[in-house]
């Protein structure tokens, strides 16, 4: 059974909403199951007057849909107008009013006036300005009708009432802030200290009964993932075409819709390439740059899936950045009537979400016109980029596909990367990549073959070894502070594994300061040079340390720091051999280093700390915590069972690491 809706105004005056209107209630994927509405203009030539033909169209229908505006329209004898006629039968058979006034500039005829007074006087009206905002507010009193009749779990996700959602769950300074920004943006007619209510009232989100719209708690909720635990946005940025791990970078962003459309929006931007050109390159005294796609097609691809996605599955909106392309998923399908191909042209707007998009479009997030995706193609040309292409998977899903340039031949492959701080509730780090003509010009002909090296180098790598591999593979201009970003671990420790990667498979640096690159050459080999005793026997393996370990095994070896010259250092060799003279000491000690052993029975954390410590004996606990990926208590607590091999000397600052037990009566740093 379907509810008859006949609609009722000076047909002259809007003939175009009439029509609109109509088609929009027929079309629409819930209202049109519910509803078939009644035109006058569509009734064929009869004998009946039309009078009689009209009022008994009031008769049958189940509701009454009034447009009031400037004119009031022909009368009758009794000085009465069609639409005046109309309103009185329908309250004469207690039809259910619906009554819309139009906003407009001038006055009113006199007996329009008198209507409209009358109609404020006995029912509560919606005004409205333009045709979108009619749409809106017929919407909702159409889900309104059909609550109260018991079908609420069929409605619409924005407009129903089923979360509980309560006044102090909505924040007052994001109502605030919406108000600001829709008065500045849209003109919108709401003085900027309205109350809360007032706000909910204009926007629908609240009935007669006090009881609040799902989508409110999605525009202005203080924790709106508490009511939709899956209203969020999962970024992903992936270095290869694929879905592969170890992924670059991964965010999930929560907080209401504005939120989230800022936040993955600047996550995808933060991880473009980015050309910086010259001053002579552009028309102005600013350097000209230019990302790989243009921000307002990737903003508006994001808003979408936010805006129109659908809110009943449990699939949250993906933001996927590939080596190659930008893929947007949302979970839905596209709304009743409407096509990949009608996407690419300017269309009537069919919001899947009618309430939040009037909220997004009010705050200047969106257009209600239908030209959101047309502007994605055009701009998108424009850029020189190809167009967008839209995709529906399964039925269920939707997403659309931006092509990243191939610039240069090999994307990113001689970008600098820079890390940049974003303020945001999680407090995360982005990463932004920047092109530049100095320093791609001395390695465009290596590029490939460099790539190609640096990929052939991961095979047989493991852990973090691997992660920093293909992140140098994809960007060998890359720094250390932004391999620290990316593959999330400290300077320090992206230090110490490039150390081991220099061992292990030759990675070295260019050392162009402007240009410099990461290169591999094959592993080293290895060479423990061993520095004898005067006048004693040579160790089979190494020198021991002036204080040798006691114990029953001394086979594990530590490859201590080449030691500098200095007065301490002069002092020990002196003491350990009587035969060599100062000067001979200090030569030997500059260009050969010291090989410490270590007991048997120590657990791998425990020689892993005594390695950085000999190996960098000037770092602290809280350094080689950090290296390491320990706890500093966990350091120190390893240290403290290393005594008998280990100790510092000198203050807390300008100390170091000494291999053998700290001598009696000597202070050392905690």
């Amino acid at each position: 059974m379907k509810y008859r809706i006949f609609i009722s105004s000076v047909q002259r005056e809007f003939a175009a909403e009439r029509k609109l209107l109509a088609d929009y209630i027929r079309k629409d994927a819930i209202l049109g199951r519910f509803f078939d509405v009644f035109l006058f203009e569509d009734v064929p030539a009869q004998e009946r007057p039309a009078s009689a033909v009209y009022l008994s169209e009031v008769d049958e229908c189940d509701i009454y849909l009034c447009l009031l505006g400037k004119t009031y329209g022909n009368t009758d004898r009794r000085g009465v107008s069609a639409t005046e006629r109309e309103y009185e039968r329908a309250e004469a058979k207690q039809k259910d009013r619906l009554c819309f006034v139009q906003s407009i500039d001038g006055e009113r005829e006199k007996k329009e006036a008198a209507f409209v007074a009358r109609v404020n006087a006995e029912r509560t009206r919606k005004g409205f300005k333009t045709w979108d905002e009619l749409r809106v507010s017929v919407y909702a009193a159409l889900a309104n009708y059909l609550e109260h009749k018991g079908l609420i779990n069929i409605l619409p996700f924005d407009s129903a009432k089923t979360a509980g959602v309560q006044l102090k769950d909505l924040s007052i300074g994001k109502m605030r802030a919406f108000i600001r920004d829709a008065r500045e943006k849209r003109d919108y007619q709401l003085p900027a200290n309205a109350s809360a209510t007032r706000l909910l009232t204009a926007l629908e989100l609240v009935d007669d009964e006090g009881r609040i719209a799902n989508s409110a708690a999605l525009l202005f909720g203080k924790r709106p993932q508490r009511f939709f635990r899956s209203s969020e946005v999962k970024c992903c940025w992936f270095l290869s075409t694929d879905v592969e791990k170890p992924m670059a970078d991964h965010q999930i962003y929560e907080g209401d819709v504005f939120e989230m459309a800022n936040e993955a929006t600047h996550f995808v931007m933060s991880h473009l390439s980015n050309w910086v050109g010259t001053r002579a390159d552009g028309e102005t005294a600013a350097v000209p740059t230019k990302y790989e796609l243009p921000r307002d097609v990737v903003f508006e691809g994001i808003v979408n899936a936010i805006c129109h996605r659908d809110y009943t599955m449990n699939a949250s909106v993906q933001v996927m950045l590939f080596r190659d392309r930008l893929e947007i998923w949302s979970p839905g399908g596209l709304p009743k009537g409407m096509t990949i191909t009608k996407l690419g042209k300017l269309h009537h707007s069919v919001p899947v979400n009618p309430l939040l998009a009037q909220a997004m479009y009010l705050r200047g997030y969106i257009e209600k016109v239908g030209s959101g995706t047309r502007d994605m193609v055009t701009k998108s040309r424009a850029w020189g980029n190809e167009a967008p292409v839209w995709e529906i998977e399964d039925g269920d899903d939707f997403k659309v596909v931006l092509k990243r340039p191939d610039i240069g031949g090999v994307r990113a492959a001689s970008a600098t990367t820079r890390k940049t701080t974003s303020n945001t509730t999680s407090k995360t780090s982005s990463k932004t990549s920047r092109y530049t003509s100095s320093k791609t010009s001395r390695y465009t002909g290596r590029i490939a073959p460099l790539r190609s090296d640096l990929e052939a180098a991961c095979e047989g790598l493991t852990g973090n070894a691997r992660k920093i591999m293909q992140v140098i593979a994809e960007d060998p201009g890359i720094t250390i502070e932004s391999l620290a970003t990316l593959v999330k671990l400290t300077p320090y420790g992206i230090r110490y594994h490039l150390s081991g990667l220099a061992k292990s498979v030759g990675l070295h640096h260019s050392n162009d300061r402007k240009g410099g690159v990461w290169e591999v050459s094959g592993p080293k080999k290895r060479v423990q040079k061993v520095t004898p005793r005067s006048g004693a026997a040579r160790h089979p393996v190494g020198t021991q340390s002036r204080h040798p370990v006691k114990g029953p095994s001394q086979r594990g070896l530590v490859q201590g720091p080449s030691q500098k010259t200095s007065k301490k250092t002069t002092k020990e060799n002196e003491a350990t051999s009587k035969k060599t003279s100062k000067k001979t000491s200090k030569k030997t000690i500059k260009k050969t280093g010291q090989v410490f052993l270590l007991p048997d029975g120590l657990s791998d954390a425990a020689r892993k700390i005594a390695e950085t410590m000999l190996s960098n004996p000037w770092i602290s606990a809280r350094g080689a915590a950090e290296m390491l990926g320990l706890t500093q208590q966990g350091v120190q607590y390893h240290l403290a069972r290393l005594s008998s091999v280990l100790h510092h000397e000198g203050g807390d600052k300008g100390g170091r690491w000494v291999f053998g037990p700290k001598p009696k009566g000597k202070r050392g740093a905690k």
